[in-house]
């Protein structure tokens, strides 16, 4: 009976070993790799563009395997990292287990496993992403007691040849369906292979962007995922964007993640969800209202928002996404279901009836608790992120929120129940703290809460003044302003970060 729960699982590895992936040893991998025919082992990694590379290895035996599983490989860490210094920059990657999945592109039976940096001591290196994600969440579950789940959203335009046929209404495609959008086929394979890798996806649907110019139509999707622990969370997020390029390279039509496609249309964010946790229970609710704990982490991410926009929104077209009077966030507060604010927090069912029995009257009662589903959504990331150190800024301004002496004074404080952006609240707005303006500010507010940042070992100073200095020598601190009226060096600045993350 218990084999039957990884009968329907989309990942070939659970349904053969039929054991969760958190469970895969060395000898499961071996196992499933010789019952299969497995011919080639690829090792995948992060670099620092946030870009997913590619080790590969053919299998030429029992021993040959056993080998590269127990030992991992040499790689060289200045080609991948700029802050590494090619005099002392030989790492080893070591596989993770629990991320092995069967490779949904190759021809060549593959079977590919994520990989974490390890420096010449054998010891995690220390200012590896990934590794800093760990710590931040390991900081933040030792020094408060909680933990913190998450969850993202991709959002993406793709880009193909002009159709004529079945025109959406511009900047109205939001769930609209095919034949009126073009590309639903081309999402639905993506998500059949993200969820063969082993992704928890929620749903995915047409966004609101869309528009053509002379030549080409530019339609925007998203895809959202399930809460999870953080390390899968990004795992699946970095896997994701990797499946999207295949599949789109597969269709002949490009797929991008930049946050500004053009002037004047929607742009397109990533939005992280989290939930705070303890003992495997949902903490963001108390008896159907925001809970202490929910608004102290919100207090804590608040009050170093402008300084993670260095990880969220790292190039300089992010900031022609984070302008005034547009959905995308400018300033730092939260709300309940209100799009305006940095942080919302979206309809939750609390307080709802029996929605199912009251549509469908042959149901029987059924009142279920969901404030399990409970979530707050961090909204100005977009997809130039570096997910892992995103995720880790999020864990290190949870942690902060638990330690400020005004935690619940702040969250009061930074709470608005309008539209930001409605003129006649334009007092109300000009009380809130702002967000950069450009990649410039933003390494400006990063050298001022960097302290936060490094407590507890967390971040490295290395990688924070590396992360400074890349977002400084974009020297973008009044582009907006100069160009965002002139179209040509517009779209020349969109098509230099076009395949950005």
């Amino acid at each position: 009976m218990q084999e039957d729960q990884y009968k329907l699982n989309p990942n070939p590895l659970v349904r053969h070993l039929k054991k969760p992936a958190a469970q895969f040893t060395r000898v499961d991998i071996v196992k499933y790799i010789e019952d299969n025919d497995i011919q080639m082992l690829n090792f995948r990694y992060v670099g620092g563009d946030g870009r997913l590379k590619a080790l590969n290895f053919v299998i030429q035996n029992k021993e040959h395997l056993e080998n590269i599983l127990s030992t991992g490989e040499r790689v060289d860490g200045s080609s991948l990292f700029s802050f590494l210094e090619a005099g002392s920059s030989d790492l080893y990657v070591v596989p993770r287990f629990k991320t092995a999945f069967l490779n949904p592109f190759s021809e060549i039976p593959a079977v590919d496993i994520l990989c974490s940096y390890y420096d010449k001591d054998g010891s995690p290196l220390a200012s590896a992403p990934e590794n800093i994600m760990r710590k931040a969440h390991q900081a933040l579950v030792s020094q408060t007691g909680y933990s913190m789940e998450v969850m993202g959203e991709i959002e993406y335009y793709v880009i193909s040849e002009k159709d004529e046929l079945y025109r959406a209404t511009d900047q109205r495609a939001y769930h609209e369906s095919e034949p009126f959008v073009k590309w639903e086929q081309l999402r639905v394979d993506a998500m059949m292979a993200m969820a063969q890798t082993g992704a928890n996806i929620k749903y995915s649907h047409s966004e609101v962007g869309n528009f053509s110019d002379e030549e080409h139509e530019y339609e925007q999707n998203e895809i959202e995922f399930l809460p999870t622990n953080v390390e899968d969370a990004a795992d699946q997020l970095i896997i994701a964007k990797w499946i999207l390029r295949q599949v789109a390279y597969q269709y002949g039509v490009t797929v991008s993640f930049a946050p500004k496609i053009t002037a004047g249309k929607a742009g397109s964010g990533m939005h992280i969800h989290m939930r705070i946790m303890k003992e495997g229970k949902n903490m963001t609710l108390d008896n159907g209202r925001i809970s202490d704990e929910a608004r102290k982490t919100i207090a804590g991410i608040l009050d170093i928002a402008p300084a993670l926009s260095a990880f969220g929104n790292t190039i300089p077209t992010s900031y022609f996404r984070l302008v005034p009077h547009q959905e995308a966030p400018t300033n730092v507060c939260w709300g309940e279901r209100n799009r305006s604010t940095l942080i919302r927090v979206p309809l939750g069912w609390v307080g709802a009836s029996d929605m199912i029995k009251l549509e469908n009257p042959l149901e029987d009662e059924h009142k279920t608790d969901f404030s399990d589903k409970q979530t707050f959504e961090f909204r100005c990331p977009d997809g130039s992120a570096d997910i892992y150190l995103l995720i880790a800024g999020l864990c290190v301004g949870a942690r902060h929120g638990f330690e400020m002496p005004n935690g619940l004074e702040f969250a009061e404080k930074t709470y608005v129940d309008v539209n930001i952006f409605d003129e006649k609240h334009k007092a109300r707005q000009e009380q809130l703290a702002q967000l950069p303006y450009s990649c410039k500010t933003a390494a400006e507010y990063l050298r001022k809460q960097a302290d936060i940042f490094m407590q507890h070992g967390v971040f490295t100073p290395t990688l924070m003044e590396g992360i400074a200095h890349k977002l400084e020598a974009y020297k973008d601190e009044n582009l907006r302003e100069k160009i965002s009226c002139n179209r040509e060096e517009t779209m020349k600045l969109v098509r230099r970060f076009l395949h950005c993350g």
